[in-house]
């Protein structure tokens, strides 16, 4: 039996693929601060799924609880947003957030930005280290 052999696909080099796999809507019908999640999900839900869709949209009910948005990537990882006294402009706002993620952890930019497993004899170099400035 003879088996086709596909080309590896990698990210940026083939074919884009999209790291969010799905969105899932949690809501709440009696609570007030789930107003713009319901009106969101009412008007604009519908329109979002059509411009994406390769991207699962799942709507559930999460009684006594304010109203969040969570993304699962092919990663295995989820990012949640709570969208709690949100309008609809600013829970589609926070969408657009969580398609576009990675969902890769979030990276300190402040820590040393040169990864080893030892550290520098010399220390860190400065261009006022080779030519002495007179001023």
């Amino acid at each position: 039996m003879a088996t086709k052999v596909l080309p590896k696909v990698n990210n940026g080099t083939g074919a884009f693929v999209l790291q969010c796999k799905s969105l899932v809507f949690n809501y709440c019908e009696r609570w007030g601060s789930n107003k713009g999640m319901i009106e969101y999900i009412k008007k604009d839900l519908a329109t979002f799924a059509r411009e994406n869709p390769q991207i699962e949209i799942i709507v559930e009910p999460r009684p006594h609880h304010h109203p969040v948005v969570r993304g699962n990537y092919l990663n295995g990882r989820d990012k949640v947003i709570c969208t709690r006294n949100m309008t609809p402009s600013e829970i589609s706002k926070k969408v657009g957030l969580l398609r576009d993620s990675s969902g890769a952890k979030l990276k300190n930019l402040a820590k040393k930005p040169v990864i080893s497993t030892t550290e520098s004899v010399r220390g860190v170099w400065s261009p006022f280290h080779t030519n002495p400035h007179t001023i």
